[in-house]
Formats: structure tokens, sequence, C-alpha cells
């Protein structure tokens, strides 16, 4: 099926579809509108397609009408706390908001949806640059930098481009500068705010001395950034960090020491308890995916060079998902005793389950890929020691993790699952790379709707996943909040050569 861009469907075709398949076809557009039209441009067609009904008499006009006000309410719905984001969106929507309730009188069966409407334009934020700014947000610190334990214990929020953070950017010495900065900041806003710290005096572009801000891996690897790039705080690696420097010293920068130190002695891994381990990883992971707005995934697969403001949330939890899978290799290769190793690795394979039963199966497909790291698969006198038990049982968990005919193991299974479920989030990247590259958005100039429907449906299925609130029985005690401040604030190593030389210590004829 083909619209086109800037069309609605038409009263006399609205007539032919019941209320679901219109529910629908509005889902759908408001979800996917984005991949043929910016939303403001989105906005401003549907205030000209208000406007040009305002010429129409009998039912046609009011028809539109009505349209448009099923579509503004749907918008408003679905995007809340997004538009805040979204420059020159406010005025746009007060406009046709006005418009709309102008001709109230011509909308009185559908009272509730002009009520509704007032109270979304009363309480959503929209950003009008003309009035007064609201009052500065509180600023948030990175968490990846301040690993404070008053910090990691409250409940997370949602992370917004506008938000104002602290974070660190390091010096050539590894001496840092902390910086406030939004979230959203471009590189060179980043740099000017490092030199006015530094209180370096201002420098043309071009000069020798000028600070340029590179991204540095745990692994030496570095990336310089371009002055154009904004919200790169998201997109660092687990244990990468900025650093500002000058062209002349960028070749001798290197990573910081390690963070984690190979040192006697059992780690808090040793001294918990799998079931609460389990439930603080579920019960975490469930506070980053309801921070997820859903039209992060669309933004995140169709719209990746528009930078990552709309994204910082799905970026978050998929670092965490890489930080719970380096956090479960660093612990077993930190374990220098051969027993307490393998019993690790038994306590490990009951986190899995446990998140399994759980229905977090982000937590579960990053505990069994910790599990399946080179570095630690390798161990074989360590594997030999677990009970043939856990053997199978973890047999059972790579067949369920097995990419083969499309995830076929893991769609049975998550297909069974009623919410609340926290799926394999990089599974759904997948998929909605799969659509976006399978078929064309526009066909002869018009809108392939049945590309739009298939993406909105998979975004529908992250609607249905929190369609019910997680609730977990979780005792409140001295015990629960270091473990929870535990599972919260790992300290991992990424280094996949550090963690082979690790492995090797422990192992070194192993194959």
């Amino acid at each position: 099926m083909l619209i086109h861009p800037r069309g609605l469907p038409s009263p006399s075709h609205r007539r032919k579809i019941n209320s679901t398949y219109f529910y629908i076809l509005l889902d759908d557009i408001v979800l996917t509108h984005s991949l043929f039209l910016p939303t403001e441009k989105f906005l401003q067609e549907l205030h000209q397609y208000f406007v040009r009904a305002g010429g129409m008499e009998g039912p046609e006009g009011l028809g539109r009408k009505q349209a448009c006000l099923a579509m503004l309410l749907h918008f408003l719905d679905t995007y809340q706390g997004l538009l805040q984001e979204e420059e020159g969106a406010g005025h746009i929507i007060k406009d046709l908001y006005l418009l709309i309730m102008k001709d109230e009188s011509l909308y009185q069966g559908l009272r509730e949806d002009t009520l509704r409407l007032h109270q979304l334009v009363e309480t959503v934020e929209l950003k009008i640059p003309e009035e007064n700014q609201p009052p500065s947000k509180q600023v948030k610190p990175l968490f990846r930098h301040f690993r404070r334990i008053d910090s990691c214990l409250q409940t997370r929020v949602a992370f917004r481009g506008s938000d104002e953070i602290f974070c660190r950017v390091y010096m050539p010495d590894h001496s840092y500068v902390t910086i406030r900065s939004r979230l959203s900041a471009s590189v060179q806003d980043i740099l000017g705010s490092v030199t006015e710290k530094l209180q370096y005096s201002e420098e043309p572009a071009g000069r020798e001395d000028s600070l340029i801000l590179v991204a540095v891996s745990s692994s030496g690897e570095k990336v310089l950034l371009q002055p154009t790039e904004d919200c790169v705080f998201t997109a660092l690696g687990i244990n990468s960090h900025l650093f500002a420097c000058t062209r002349d010293s960028y070749e001798a920068l290197v990573p910081l020491p390690e963070e984690i130190q190979v040192s006697p002695g059992d780690t808090e891994i040793h001294r918990v308890e799998p079931e609460d381990v389990a439930n603080h990883l579920t019960a975490f992971h469930w506070e980053l995916f309801r921070c997820v707005h859903e039209l992060e995934f669309v933004d995140y697969v169709f719209h990746g060079e528009r930078g990552r403001r709309e994204t910082a949330n799905l970026e978050l939890l998929l670092q965490r998902c890489s930080e719970v899978t380096h956090w479960v290799a660093t612990e077993v290769l930190l374990c220098e005793a051969p027993g307490k190793r393998a019993q690790l690795l038994k306590k490990f394979i009951k986190i899995a389950a446990l998140c399994k039963q759980n229905q977090d199966l982000l937590s579960f497909y990053a505990v069994v890929m910790g599990l399946d790291n080179a570095a630690v698969s390798r161990l074989r006198l360590t594997w030999e020691k677990l009970p043939g038990k856990f053997k199978n049982l973890f047999r059972k968990f790579e067949n369920l993790t097995d990419p083969c005919r499309n995830h076929k193991s893991y769609r049975e299974v998550i297909s069974k699952m009623k919410p609340p479920v926290i799926p394999f989030v990089p599974l759904i990247l997948k998929d909605l790379t799969f659509l976006h590259e399978g078929s064309k958005t526009l066909v002869d100039g018009l809108v392939n709707i049945e590309k739009l429907h298939s993406v909105a449906e998979k975004v529908r299925t992250i609607r249905k996943y929190r369609s019910r609130p997680l609730c977990l029985d979780m005792e409140a005690s001295p015990h629960h909040l270091q473990t929870k401040a535990y599972v919260r604030q790992f300290q991992v190593i990424d280094n996949q050569n550090l963690l082979f030389e690790l492995s090797y210590k422990l192992e070194a004829n192993s194959q």
C-alpha cells in the first residue's frame, strides 16, 4: 500500500475501515513519520492540512479537522518528553492547538478528545525559545565517571539532550578537569568549556596549540572527534575517556591505568547470593529499559547520521549490556584459585537461569555471552570441575542464544512470555535494520506504508513488553543496599588483550 508523503486518510476512506485499523494506521504514521518527513515539517504539513480543511464546508471539512485532532492527540501522547528536544515544534503545536480549540463546538461527539488534547498541551514540555526559559534542571552526573553510592542507588530517569551533566575531560598527563555541559553538546562546545576551565586565552582556529578532543579506549585505540560532532558522551566505550590535547601530543596519548587491579582476596561476587544478584540486575535493567523511549529505536536505526541526542538512553542500555558481559569475564579471570573459579562459573550459570526466570533476557544473554568470552571458554581445567548438571544447563543456554535460523530458539521462548519482559535489545535493532535495508521507504514518490507498518509493529512489541509493571520481592536491608550498589556500578576490564593475558596466567596450556 502506498500513500502520498503529505497525505492523511481521507474521510471517505476512513469510513471504509474500522476504528481499530484506523488507530493502527495513525500509530504507524506517528511512530515512523520521520522516515519521510522531519518532525517539524510533519507538524507544518498537519497545520496546513487543518487550515485547508477550514475552507471546506460540510462533512468533508469537518472530517478533515477531526482527523487532524486525532493525529495531533496521538502525536502528543506518543512524543511527550521528547518534544523538548524538537527545535521549532513548540510554536507549531500551540498554533494548531489554538486553531482546533477555536472550533471546539464542532467536536461535540469528541469532547473527551478535546479535553485530553488540552491536558497534553498543558503538561507536555514544549520548547518555545521566545518565551521565558524554564528553571535550570538538576545537573546529572554521567554515571560512568562518578562512582558514588548515593548516586547509583537512585532510580534512573531518562536522559534528554538538553540535560546538563558533569563530566571529566583528561589531559595527556592524566590530570583532568570537570566541566558542566549539555548532553547534546558539540565537540566544539566541550573544548570551549575545557579551555575556559584551563584559563587558556582564546586562540585563532588552526593554531598549533589549539585543543582537539580525542576518545581513548582502554586498549589504547584513539578516535579524533570532529568539532561538529555532538552527543559524544553516550557514544563512549565502557572504559573509554575523553582527552583534550594539542595536535602534536596526539600520538603520545595513552589510556588511563586499568581501574581493576589483580589483588589477593575475594571480590564482592563471592559474597552475594545468585538470587540477589539476578534480582538486582533485573530491577536495574528494567529501570534502564523503561527510560528508553520507543522512538529511540527508530532514530537509532534510521537516523544515525542526525546525531545521538534522540538515542542517549538506548546507547546507555546497549553499553550496560556490554558492561555485564565484560563483568562476568572479569570476575572469572580475576579469581586465581581453580576451585573457587569453578564455583564462580556455577554461580554465573545460576544467575543466568534466574534472570531467564525473571524474564530478563537482556541480563540472561549478557551473562551467557560473558561465559562464552574466548578468554573464559578456553579455561578447560576450570570447566572440567563443573558438575555435569551445570554443564548441561549451560549448553541449553548456549542453544537458546544461538543465532542460527534467525535466533529461532530465542524467538520461540520470548513469544510465550507475558509482560513485563526485558528483551535482548540488540536483536530488536537487528530486526529494524533488516526492515530498513530490505525495502524502500519511498516508491515512485509515494510512501511505502507496508514498510512503515512493519517498523511500527516491531516498535509496538517494545510497548507490549513494558505494558505491566515489574514486581520483584526484595528486602530492604544494609546488605540489600550493598548488593544493589555493587550491581549498579560494575568495574570491568574491557580490554580483550588484557583478559587473554589473565587467562593464560591461570591456565597456560588450555585449548
